[in-house]
């Protein structure tokens, strides 16, 4: 992934094509421009019943996705360690600080035009109907890997499967797990990931064969392992530092962990039995995703997202929640849109989920994970115009 920014002239010109409509633009200054709340747009239009509706497709001997956000109590967690602080909280609270490289006055003229944009379209309903637009079909794309007979029981739903043109093979055989490869291009740069259902008993040692075989140093879990009573994902990695977990083709040891206010940190070694070699992930795992909807925290998601991307070394970012598609849907939109703002890059939202729904099955579920994604941008941009 390069690191050469572009004029930010390019993002003028992307506003300004969205905006051709319009017969002028108001032009305010910088230091007079006054943002409205927004809080209050995104409360007005987040009333509105949810529109995701499941595919009848597959067979659903197991339970839908319809309920991924039927989580438990968000829970507020005191801040911990062991052994070696991973991360401070100063650390993260400059992490949050989401800037371009390039900050003159030119620059924020375009952000301020970007922020009234999102704005606008918060105000008038514009991105329900954005979110409506987007196809929840099927698209063109065959499920065959999924669908057998023998890979069944490796589905933790049976309505979300992977595509066999993005699916992640394993080894020679190219054997199959439910997660996906997505590259989402943005303004020529290409950012790589895998999106993954929450792992089952059966699938553990085939998620960590999935980590090692790509090089992954970094995953992403958005989801407890269990959310109202109800199991969302099986637990892969070993609870206590004095003991590994000790799988059929692995050893997985608990080196360091933390946990913040937010989200937890581990840093894992995974030793494959066969061949004594090594492999360390940094795993962060989002806990304070609520019950219903979204999380009230946008800065706690914010310093999330950035941890992560600062983390990131080798290989696909590896994210997944309980289906991968919901909560990772969002994860991996708010992450591609952080870099173009750091690199004075257009970015459009709806692009970046068409995206992602070509190369994975409904990915971001609801209208209100769709808000969010919006919400978290315009909370950026936002501080961007205020910061002296």
């Amino acid at each position: 992934m390069g690191t050469t920014c572009l004029h930010p002239g390019r993002l003028q010109q992307s506003l300004d094509l969205e905006n051709a409509d319009s017969s002028e633009k108001v032009k305010l200054s910088v230091q007079n421009f006054q943002p409205s709340n927004y809080e209050d747009l995104f409360k007005d239009a987040t009333e509105s019943e949810s529109i995701w509706a499941t595919s009848g497709s597959f067979l659903r001997d197991k339970s839908s996705s319809e309920d991924e956000e039927l989580a438990g109590p968000s829970q507020t967690v005191p801040p911990q360690l062991s052994g070696i602080q991973i991360i401070s909280e100063r650390e993260l609270a400059q992490l949050a600080q989401v800037r371009p490289l390039e900050f003159s006055f030119r620059e924020q003229s375009i952000i301020k035009d970007s922020f009234k944009m999102l704005e606008k379209k918060v105000a008038e309903y514009e991105i329900l109907q954005e979110f409506m637009t987007l196809d929840f079909k099927s698209l063109p794309g065959a499920f065959n890997s999924g669908n057998e007979l023998r890979n069944r029981d490796k589905n933790r739903y049976r309505d979300i499967l992977p595509y066999d043109s993005t699916r992640v093979p394993l080894g020679e055989n190219k054997d199959y797990i439910n997660a996906s490869y997505i590259r989402i291009v943005n303004s020529g740069e290409e950012y790589f990931y895998i999106a993954s259902q929450g792992p089952l008993p059966s699938t553990i040692d085939d998620f960590w064969q999935m980590v090692l075989e790509n090089n992954s140093n970094v995953i992403v879990m958005i989801t407890r392992e269990i959310e109202g009573g109800v199991i969302k994902c099986h637990h892969y990695w070993p609870i206590s530092m004095k003991k590994p977990l000790e799988l059929k083709n692995y050893r997985v040891f608990l080196e360091n962990y933390q946990i913040l206010q937010y989200f937890i940190i581990r840093i894992l070694q995974v030793v494959r039995k066969s061949t004594g070699t090594s492999h360390f992930v940094k795993h962060v795992q989002f806990t304070n995703w609520p019950d219903h909807g979204t999380p009230a925290s946008v800065d706690g998601f914010i310093k999330y997202v950035r941890f992560v991307r600062k983390s990131h070394l080798t290989g696909p970012i590896l994210v997944h929640c309980s289906a991968g598609v919901g909560r990772t849907g969002v994860f991996l939109c708010v992450d591609v849109v952080f870099c173009a703002i750091e690199k004075n890059f257009p970015f459009n939202i709806r692009n970046i989920v068409a995206q992602m729904r070509e190369q994975r099955y409904g990915m971001i579920q609801t209208k209100e994970q769709y808000f969010f994604c919006y919400k978290v941008v315009l909370e950026v941009l936002q501080k961007l115009l205020t910061f002296d």
